[in-house]
């Protein structure tokens, strides 16, 4: 399966975006970008320290994402970004208005344990309920799909392609 469409590979932390974003971009055959990538350094030690961004914090960052978005517009591709808020991607989608989001979500406990596991990343578990407080879920009129993420990445990743091919003018 291709896809002209950059898709966004969003949610809380700890949910597999790192993970699930390359799986879902060597499934549709499209590059993978890592959003963590975008941020500048005084965001990643912000949230080293277990200090929330406020969104002047993110704004750069989700500008970043959507210029990198907009040059792959009509070649596809997938980036992650926790996109937690709708204006932040409404702010993706005025830079690149064929983003589709796929929205990775779970229970609590299980995402927590995903993080406290997880090794070499700065975003630590306090930030959790920060993450859940500032999440805004998908509203029905914006692009996308919402995608368990019980499971092994790899029935994750399947889901999401399934999820994808259903949405209306999805490439086959």
């Amino acid at each position: 399966m291709r896809t002209p469409h950059v898709v966004v590979v969003m949610g809380v932390a700890g949910t597999g975006k790192t993970t699930i974003g390359p799986l879902l971009a060597a499934r549709l055959g499209v590059p993978y970008a890592e959003g963590d990538d975008f941020h500048p350094p005084a965001n990643i030690a912000k949230m080293s320290a277990g200090t929330p961004l406020d969104d002047a914090d993110r704004w750069p960052w989700l500008d970043a994402i959507g210029g990198w978005a907009h040059g792959r517009a009509g070649l596809g591709g997938v980036v992650s970004s926790s996109a937690l808020k709708r204006s932040y991607r409404d702010r993706l989608r005025a830079a690149a208005p064929g983003i589709v989001f796929v929205h990775l979500t779970g229970d609590r406990a299980l995402i927590e344990d995903r993080m406290a596991h997880r090794q070499g990343h700065f975003m630590p578990t306090a930030l959790l309920d920060s993450q859940f407080a500032t999440l805004q879920p998908l509203k029905p009129d914006e692009p996308g799909v919402t995608v368990d993420v019980s499971g092994s990445p790899y029935e994750i990743t399947e889901r999401a392609v399934a999820a994808l091919a259903a949405l209306p003018g999805a490439a086959r």
